[in-house]
């Protein structure tokens, strides 16, 4: 059985979420999906609008989605040595990472560009 692990804020679910959870899933058996805390997220963006007990209700939710749990930190590595998945998807869009202490394989999964939850809070902020 192949485990994945990939992580996301999950604020504001829409469809580049979903599609990069379904290609996630595709590469493996079992898709273990962090959802970053409020302070995880804040390391490097904005407080999320959604509570994250109901972001990480949400993303169990998803069909691509075996199991979900808290990421307390930006960097998934205390996950990945927790749980000991065999692929780590990375986004495209994350900078180059390398966690020594982690065995698996890292995978860089496409981005979507214009799909994001910052960019759709920007279009309702200004009435687009």
């Amino acid at each position: 059985m192949i485990v994945g692990y990939a992580y996301i804020v999950g604020d504001l679910l829409h469809i580049g979420h979903l599609l990069h959870l379904q290609n996630c899933k595709s590469l493996c058996d079992r898709l273990v999906v962090g959802v970053l805390t409020d302070e995880a997220t804040m390391e490097k963006k904005p407080r999320p609008t959604v509570l994250f007990g109901d972001r990480i209700r949400l993303v169990s939710q998803l069909k691509p989605v075996d199991a979900a749990v808290p990421q307390a930190s930006y960097s998934p590595l205390t996950n990945l040595l927790e749980i000991k998945p065999d692929i780590l998807f990375e986004c495209q869009s994350h900078e180059e990472r390398d966690y020594p202490k982690f065995d698996g394989r890292i995978m860089a999964m496409p981005y979507y560009p214009g799909r994001s939850s910052t960019d759709i809070k920007e279009k309702i902020k200004h009435g687009d």
